[in-house]
């Protein structure tokens, strides 16, 4: 990472920052932000003052360059302040994560075809990989993949039932996993990318979630059918597992980014009102109970910056820091979700309601803790790195 890219991306952010607290905090109350995400016509409207403040799409140049993504943890913290920023600035899940892929892996057709309309915020996309746990299919385990793609000549039939496939509903680009048979006995998956809307590709329903800022909620969606030419394999068949590598860790860390610019926001709320509000005969903040509870907040505040930077740093070696992810992944999950807990306590009655927008940070942190993997998980995969760091070294026991 080089200081004039850091350097770019502290004016980035400061500029997100204002735009955010200016332009788009005041839309939190606006009705078209419903509890399946905010409405295409909201979108639109965001992402069209974006687009005069010069700030859609910030971290990518106009040339397909990326922002380092230590840089990139800068831009997307601001954007995080309110849950529509990142919506009105085209760094949102899984948009976020998918352009990131297309832009990793996609041959310069797909590119031209389905990764400039995400660059440009004129469309959005899902990843359908996730698959229904009554039908034994994908989570946290994508080996467990259902969903199959059969070759009939130069197309690709692809069947099966997907689960809480976010942003599914308005849809314009489609990125599917599925199972294929690389004819060597081994578990295999192809990535598929598909145009949106399509006859065979039906939202079963809408899912009611605690969470409620990405745009066309979460789906239950079924594969019916779906044909699909080979030019629309994205890289090589049979190496969708290695591909979805690519995108995890990125990923990942694009969400503690997002959402440490929301607890950073319910925190100064909290503090606020801490400070005004008095009760037994002072503010609330010289009371102890209350004062170390945002004392925490600020402490856990920069651990949770310190550790995405960390992990950001190791991403802009070219490493795919799957390690690091996860670790970060799980510390800053919880760590946010400490915090975001302890500003409800601090607002008390005022923190359970809609008057303010810590509560809804408190249900998106609530959902983060298991999107891009539950804590169990990444903790159980990285129990599983120690024993072969132990083994491989034949670690003595004493």
């Amino acid at each position: 990472m080089s200081q004039p890219d850091l350097e770019q991306g502290r004016a980035i952010a400061e500029r997100i920052e204002r735009f955010v607290r200016d332009i788009v905090i005041p839309y939190e109350k606006d009705p078209r932000a419903t509890a399946h995400g905010p409405t295409d016509e909201l979108v639109t409207e965001l992402r069209g003052l974006a687009r005069e403040a010069r700030l859609l799409t910030p971290h990518i140049g106009a040339d397909g360059s990326h922002l380092s993504q230590r840089a990139t943890a800068l831009a997307l913290q601001a954007s995080g302040l309110s849950p529509l920023g990142p919506v009105a600035l085209n760094v949102m899940a899984p948009d976020e994560g998918n352009m990131y892929l297309l832009g990793k892996v996609a041959n310069d057709d797909q590119k031209h075809r389905f990764l400039t309309p995400l660059v440009n915020g004129e469309a959005r996309s899902a990843f359908f990989m996730t698959e229904p746990a009554e039908d034994g299919g994908a989570g946290a385990d994508p080996s467990m993949l259902q969903t199959t793609a059969v070759q009939d000549g130069e197309r690709w039939i692809i069947n099966g039932r997907k689960a809480f496939i976010t942003g599914a509903v308005g849809a314009s680009v489609g990125i599917v996993m599925a199972r294929t048979d690389p004819g060597d006995g081994k578990t295999a998956a192809t990535m598929f990318l598909i145009d949106l809307p399509d006859p065979a590709v039906r939202v079963e329903r809408v899912m009611e979630t605690i969470d409620s800022s990405m745009p066309g909620g979460h789906s239950i969606v079924l594969l019916d059918n779906l044909s699909v030419s080979s030019d629309q394999i994205l890289g090589a068949p049979h190496q969708g597992f290695r591909y979805a590598q690519v995108r995890l860790s990125p990923a990942r860390l694009s969400h503690c980014m997002r959402w440490l610019g929301a607890c950073r926001r319910a925190h100064e709320i909290a503090s606020a009102y801490a400070v005004k509000r008095h009760a037994f005969g002072k503010p609330l903040i010289d009371h102890e109970g209350v004062g170390f509870m945002l004392a925490d907040n600020l402490i856990e505040l920069k651990q949770a910056e310190l550790m995405i930077d960390w992990c950001a740093d190791v991403l802009d070696t070219g490493a795919l820091g799957t390690t690091e992810s996860s670790m970060t992944k799980v510390a800053v999950s919880e760590a946010l979700f400490r915090i975001v807990d302890r500003c409800v306590q601090v607002l008390g009655g005022t923190g359970v309601s809609g008057d303010t927008v810590v509560e809804q940070i408190f249900r998106e942190i609530r959902a983060f803790r298991i999107y891009d993997g539950p804590s169990e998980v990444h903790r159980w995969s990285l129990a599983k790195t120690i024993k072969r760091q132990v083994l491989s070294v034949q670690m003595p026991f004493k």
